[in-house]
């Protein structure tokens, strides 16, 4: 959901939405920033110590998700991040938990894009930011007198990073799109398939997150040191297609191993880590619930298969030779099958308890627990 590639005003969307939201206000709650607490955006840090990116300043110019949940990160770490949204508000704004959640621990403010008093509002943030964020189609930023050599003159060292869904240049640069189209073009949707071989629509969106978020991050605070060596302005681009591609690093490694056994490219099912190894693979239980099977590695295999109560399956493994895509591999899929889809998953989840196999239930969101 990029979102803001269409114009610097936000074109299409919804008015109404976020009027009255002025400088010093702070969106969202508290709640899972408790004080003293030792792990923030999925990071564990010593109780009792600083926040580690205390004193760093974020102007976040970006809109929807992947550019806000970057900055959210900066912000759980200690980041302080101004949100700078249009007088109609963020698009996320028409979900309000979502920009709840986006957007807790900023300081949200107003400015209009499109007027010159708007820009030198936010000229005037920017001069006291370390790091600019912004998620608009290449080119517009300068169009509105915001680019980085107008940064740098007020700012010498600030960092600009850039959130696009197909990179500044080339022949796609100007194309808008949105998580589905990037995990579509990335190649990263083509492995993301139901054993029936249909692409599957994820509701985690890895292209905004995987693609655009969390590499921001990482461009940031790398551009952040650079910029802290070398005393000069950085710009950093993420694009969100060109890094979801990045994380095939797997299926381009092992998909040409498998090639020659099955005389094709791999495809639903038929990869190391997506259903051909028994060890490795989604099982059906009794109540249809699913028991995620993930003992790549010998030794968990063979402690699954003594608490599965088939201890004779513990050198009918890959790395005991044992092939995927062989008449006896696909034979043990067949057997663990029947032994997991005679019992209801809680007896699985039970059994397991404590059997370090990496053998685990799939639980639904309500019932995920962090451990």
């Amino acid at each position: 959901m990029s979102g803001e590639a269409a114009s610097a005003g936000g074109a299409g969307r919804t008015a109404g939405h976020g009027v009255g939201n002025t400088a010093g206000n702070t969106a969202g709650s508290t709640a899972g920033r408790t004080a003293g607490s030792e792990r923030v955006a999925g990071i564990a840090v010593a109780a009792g110590t600083p926040r580690l990116l205390d004193g760093l300043r974020v102007l976040d110019l970006t809109r929807n998700l992947p550019g806000p949940f970057a900055t959210r990160l900066l912000a759980d770490l200690g980041a302080s991040v101004v949100k700078v949204e249009p007088p109609e508000g963020d698009p996320a704004r028409q979900i309000g938990a979502l920009h709840a959640r986006l957007n807790d621990g900023k300081d949200v403010r107003t400015a209009d894009f499109r007027s010159p008093q708007g820009i030198a509002q936010i000229l005037d943030w920017a001069a006291e930011a370390d790091v600019v964020v912004e998620g608009f189609r290449p080119g517009v930023l300068a169009g509105m007198g915001l680019d980085l050599d107008v940064l740098r003159q007020r700012q010498p060292r600030i960092v600009q990073c850039s959130i696009t869904g197909y990179g500044q240049t080339g022949p796609w640069a100007q194309r808008a799109g949105h998580d589905l189209n990037y995990m579509a073009v990335s190649g990263v949707l083509d492995q993301c398939r139901s054993l029936s071989g249909e692409p599957a629509m994820a509701n985690v969106q890895w292209g905004d997150l995987a693609g655009g978020s969390s590499p921001a991050c990482i461009a940031i605070l790398a551009a952040l040191q650079a910029a802290q060596r070398t005393g000069q302005a950085q710009h950093v681009d993420v694009s969100m297609t060109h890094a979801l591609h990045a994380h095939l690093v797997m299926a381009q490694s092992t998909g040409p191993l498998l090639q020659p056994l099955l005389g094709h490219a791999p495809g639903a099912g038929e990869d190391m880590l997506n259903g051909a190894l028994p060890c490795y693979r989604l099982y059906r239980t009794a109540d249809d619930r699913w028991l995620a099977v993930g003992a790549l590695e010998h030794k968990f295999w063979k402690a699954a298969s003594q608490a599965f109560g088939h201890p004779e399956w513990a050198d009918r493994h890959w790395q005991r030779g044992m092939l995927p895509h062989t008449a006896e591999s696909k034979a043990l899929i067949e057997e663990v099958k029947a032994v997991v889809g005679a019992q209801p998953l809680a007896v699985w989840v039970e059994r397991f308890e404590g059997v370090d196999a990496c053998v685990t239930g799939v639980a639904s969101t309500a019932q995920a627990v962090l451990r």
